[in-house]
């Protein structure tokens, strides 16, 4: 008698799934570590770079603006040959390009390897979403997602505690600051290498055969690997800007860049927030901002399968934006009051955070999902490339209070795009979306469903 088998979506979660997950956040870990400890590096190699102020907003940007670039040109690249190749081997390119950067002697240099890592990272951040994603259950896909954005909180928070340590061992601090993050990747470059592509991948490619293989062999028998179904061979970018999908690669850029301005150029710069402030101690201040971020990202995942995915952007966008408001209105009340109120809009951004790493693949199809990601990902990081260059600029020129007030505005951007546009895509079927073309007619149709 034969066993009606599982569908592949459906699956129970098993230690495969969550091994997926955890190498997945390689790439996550190394980028907080890398975007989190520049502050630091950029203060103590001040001297010894001869740097200027245009070249630390260039230095703290530069990784950001490498991560727009390869997040642009690997997602095509991605939807052709899949998500394994590049996902095995990115962070050997990291943790190379991280030893090198030890042994720089002008800015310049250290300029260009930071782009390079910016690149390697955007790859990554393709690769690592759409890959995870792809083999997630629905039902769990949130929280493994959600494992993405714990190692990215946990990176920068471990780099802000790892420059504080490393800030009194000699003038050549900063170079071992640099060095520190090519030993995550390189340790986890080995545990990639086992991990299989996406059965949902394959089978829109016509290799059923492998992809029956996988989902045997690491999910179980009795789970059936994904339904064949449409390819879409007029891929690229420009079918994402088509009537079909404009709508939603649109609300995958606007929710990300919305999310990533005020919190790359608050974050990276949150003892200089603090000092505008005038809170004595703003290393301390710094450090508890980081501890938020740990926190918020943690219940970020806790939370992110348990309620719609449009009432967490949505809810978080309008939270933040008061709680930013809050401290351009009382700061100057209390410096205890001007940090918890700092603290806890990183708490509710990092929570939030979990959604660009959770929404994005959910929004595409399998022919067009690492492009739609890397889209998104492009656009935030341009985002937070620019506004972590014209933070300094800002606060010296107009005031830390007139940066702060651009920042909720771009919060409340973000609420209102989400209210009206962003489809529900918690429990939604990725081979669903694979077989049926959303156009904007449907998807008004869907959001005024789940409402």
């Amino acid at each position: 008698m034969s066993t009606q088998q599982i569908a592949y979506e459906d699956a129970p979660l098993t230690r495969f799934h969550i091994r997926v997950a955890v190498a997945g956040t390689g790439g996550q870990f190394s980028d907080g570590f890398v975007l989190g400890i520049v502050g630091i590096v950029l203060a103590s190699a001040t001297a010894a770079l001869h740097l200027t102020p245009l070249w630390i907003g260039l230095l703290g940007a530069a990784t950001l603006a490498g991560l727009f670039l390869g997040a642009i040109i690997t997602g095509p690249i991605a939807d052709r040959i899949g998500r394994r190749r590049i996902f095995g081997w990115d962070m050997l390119a990291f943790g190379i390009l991280s030893a090198l950067q030890f042994f720089v002697q002008d800015a310049w240099q250290l300029l260009v390897l930071r782009l390079l890592l910016g690149i390697a990272l955007g790859a990554d951040y393709v690769v690592s979403k759409s890959l995870v994603t792809e083999h997630s259950p629905r039902h769990f896909r949130g929280r493994l997602m959600s494992f993405l954005a714990v190692a990215w909180a946990l990176g920068y928070v471990i780099a802000y505690l790892a420059g504080f340590l490393l800030s009194d061992i000699g003038p050549d601090a900063w170079r071992w600051m640099l060095l520190v993050s090519a030993a995550p990747a390189l340790i986890i470059f080995g545990f990639r290498l086992g991990v299989p592509e996406s059965p949902l991948w394959l089978t829109r490619h016509g290799r059923l055969a492998e992809a029956a293989d996988v989902v045997r062999r690491h999910v179980g028998p009795n789970v059936a690997p994904p339904p064949t179904g449409p390819v879409n061979r007029s891929g690229g970018f420009a079918i994402l800007f088509s009537a079909q999908y404009r709508q939603r690669t649109i609300v995958g850029a606007v929710f990300y860049v919305c999310q990533v301005i005020p919190y790359f150029a608050l974050g990276t710069f949150a003892p200089q927030v603090m000092e505008a402030l005038g809170v004595s101690g703003k290393l301390a201040a710094g450090a508890a901002y980081n501890v938020f971020l740990l926190v918020g990202a943690i219940v970020g995942m806790l939370i992110i399968d348990k309620i719609s995915r449009r009432a967490f952007l949505i809810g978080s966008f309008i939270l933040g934006a008061a709680l930013l408001a809050g401290l351009v209105l009382f700061a100057s009340v209390s410096p205890v009051l001007a940090v918890v109120l700092f603290a806890s809009f990183a708490l509710v951004l990092s929570a939030a955070a979990n959604l660009e790493f959770a929404y994005p693949p959910e929004l595409f199809p399998t022919e067009l999902r690492a492009s739609g990601v890397g889209v998104a990902t492009a656009s935030g990081r341009l985002g937070s490339a620019g506004s972590t260059f014209l933070l300094p600029v800002v606060v010296a020129g107009a005031g830390i209070d007139t940066a702060l007030t651009a920042c909720v505005a771009v919060l409340v951007i973000g609420a209102l795009v989400c209210w009206r546009w962003a489809p529900e895509t918690r429990t939604e079927s990725l081979a669903a979306v694979d077989e049926e073309i959303k156009t904007p007619e449907h998807t008004e149709r869907h959001r005024a469903a789940t409402h």
